[in-house]
């Protein structure tokens, strides 16, 4: 068995011990082709960012740039730009054959909240080598917005993969062909391209900024919050916008993407010859997602844009990241948007489920 392992092979991983929580498993938490990690009830406040390196443990680590603990329990705040490390309520006992490659969640990136996986013994953020046997850590670091969190939280998921999975570019070819990945022609180099959309078929809204001084907001809230009052509209006529530095902001892909559910991919980002600037890691595509949306055409990708040294023009059309696909070592038994209340099936331009829609 060859491939990403689907939500079967996970719920047989949990109930084997190759996958151990320190508290039952929840509802949702195992999706198509991941699994859901867990916040645990401590935060660890550090003066940087740090991978555990070879034969040291996070734990190590932790005594060297540990500021200060944070209780949990009954919710705090961690604060836009300090960096936080979590032990997660999950941990591994991989098989020799399986290696793991972790990710924020969708809504994770949306608010811009950079969360890594860290291991003992790492020396990759989010990249589990095969064999591995520990607990898993996330590193947390709010760059738009101050975010209250509670244990149980879900920021970041893990996919499990069994040998070689990516289809090489004359693969994408051939399954596009037999089964369209885009709504349109599709730039196959390295993966699939995906362009920024910035001529929307109606009005002239496309995109939002984060706006630097807001409020906390509560990830258990819900479509609670209203986008003013921590996003600026961005509205193009003419089918550009200037990106300024440091900026953070949510476009669309002018593409609908489409994952057929013997498929997974994952978003990576574009080469930094193209621009200042960089598409946000949150970046798992689930076997199904774009392949039940209204009118069967795909589900836009949501584009997590941060500039960097210089002001930057995008323009409509412009290439600005990639998918790559990847063989699902069996169809999973549940498909992304299919009765598992997925909040970004047949999506647009959409912010993170905690805002309310506009």
């Amino acid at each position: 068995m060859t491939g990403v392992l689907p939500s079967q092979t996970i719920e047989t991983m949990l109930q084997t011990g190759e996958i151990s929580v320190s508290s039952p498993v929840a509802e949702g938490q195992v999706q198509p082709a991941s699994l859901d990690l867990r916040l645990g009830t401590v935060a660890y406040r550090v003066r940087a960012s740090f991978l555990a390196g070879h034969d040291r443990s996070v734990q190590d680590r932790l005594s060297e740039f540990e500021m200060h603990r944070i209780d949990l329990s009954n919710g705090a705040v961690l604060e836009k730009g300090c960096v936080y490390v979590v032990p997660l309520m999950e941990s591994l006992a991989l098989p020799e054959g399986v290696q793991a490659v972790a990710n924020a969640k969708s809504s994770t990136g949306r608010l811009d909240l950079l969360t890594r996986t860290i291991t003992d013994g790492g020396t990759e953020f989010d990249r589990i080598a095969p064999g591995y046997t520990g607990p898993l850590y996330a590193e947390i670091c709010p760059r738009s917005f101050s975010v209250l969190v509670r244990p149980g939280m879900r920021l970041n998921q893990i996919r499990f993969r069994k040998g070689q999975s990516v289809l090489t570019d004359a693969d994408l070819a051939v399954l596009h062909d037999r089964s369209p990945l885009v709504d349109g022609e599709a730039v196959i180099d390295d993966g699939l391209g995906f362009s920024v959309d910035l001529q929307p078929a109606q009005g002239t809204l496309v995109g939002y900024r984060a706006k630097p001084h807001t409020g906390v907001i509560d990830l258990d809230n819900i479509g609670h919050y209203d986008p003013a009052d921590y996003w600026e509209e961005l509205h193009a006529s003419d089918g550009k916008i200037i990106l300024d530095p440091g900026a953070f902001y949510i476009l669309v892909s002018r593409e609908a993407v489409h994952i057929p559910p013997a498929y997974a991919a994952e978003m990576a980002p574009f080469l930094a010859m193209v621009g200042e600037f960089r598409v946000h890691y949150a970046g798992f595509f689930d076997p199904g997602f774009g392949h039940d949306a209204v009118g069967g055409s795909g589900s836009r990708g949501v584009l997590e844009v941060r500039c960097h040294e210089a002001p930057f023009v995008l323009e409509h059309g412009q290439v600005v990241g990639r998918l790559v696909y990847e063989r699902m070592a069996d169809v999973p038994e549940q498909l992304y948007g299919s009765g598992i209340a997925s909040n970004y099936q047949g999506q647009g331009l959409k912010l993170s489920k905690h805002f309310k829609a506009t």
